[in-house]
C-alpha cells in the first residue's frame, strides 16, 4: 500500500484521514492492515486459485504488479480483507458515517475485481475473513486502547477539520 491509502476513507468519514490531521487513526489503521491481510493466507496458499488476468489474457489495472501477482493465489482478496476491515473500523469510531465507511470498504474490494486482478468470490471472501479478524482484533487490550486514543483523537479533529473535496471520488462511486 501507499503511505496515503488510508486516506482512501477520507469522503465516506467526512474529514481529511491522514498523518498531518488524524495520526493516531492512520498508525492504528496501518497497525490493523497486516492483521487483516493475513487473515487470508492460510487459505490463500491453501488454494493458490489463479488471478483473472492469468486466466482471460485481459490487462490490469497495474501491469507493473503482475509479475508479483502471478506468485500470489487470488483467493481470498488480501486487498478486499484489508478495505472492509478498515471500514468496519472506522464505521465503529464514526457511527453517524457507518453506512458510507462500510460502503466505502466494499468498493476498496470491488477496485480489485474491476481491475482484473481478483474474482468476485476473492472478494467476498476477503469481506469475510476482515470480519473475523475484526472481531478478533477486540479481544486484543492493545487494539482496545487504541480504539480509545483514537475517539479521543477524533472527537478533537472532527470539530475542526474542514470537509474533503469528494467530486471526483463520488462520481467515481456514483456516490454522493
Amino acid at each position: 500500500f501507499t503511505p496515503n491509502a488510508t486516506d482512501t476513507f477520507s469522503c465516506a468519514a467526512g474529514f481529511p484521514i491522514g498523518e498531518a490531521t488524524t495520526p493516531k487513526l492512520v498508525a492504528m489503521m496501518r497497525k490493523a492492515g497486516p492483521d487483516l491481510a493475513l487473515g487470508t493466507y492460510a487459505v490463500k496458499r491453501q488454494y493458490r486459485r489463479q488471478r483473472p488476468f492469468m486466466v482471460n489474457g485481459e490487462p490490469t489495472c497495474t501491469p507493473g504488479d503482475e509479475a508479483m501477482l502471478r506468485q500470489d493465489g487470488s483467493y481470498p482478496s488480501g486487498h478486499s480483507a484489508i478495505g472492509y476491515g478498515w471500514g468496519l473500523i472506522l464505521a465503529e469510531l464514526v457511527p453517524d458515517r457507518a453506512s458510507q465507511l462500510v460502503a466505502r470498504g466494499r468498493a476498496f474490494g470491488d477496485s480489485r475485481r474491476i481491475c482484473n486482478v481478483h474474482w468476485l468470490s476473492d472478494v467476498e471472501e476477503g469481506r469475510v475473513a476482515a470480519t473475523a479478524v475484526v472481531a478478533r482484533l477486540h479481544a486484543d487490550a492493545a487494539f482496545n486502547a487504541d480504539l480509545k486514543k483514537v475517539r479521543a483523537e477524533l472527537g478533537k479533529a472532527r470539530r475542526k477539520l474542514p470537509a474533503p473535496d469528494c467530486a471526483r471520488e463520488n462520481a467515481a462511486l456514483g456516490t454522493r
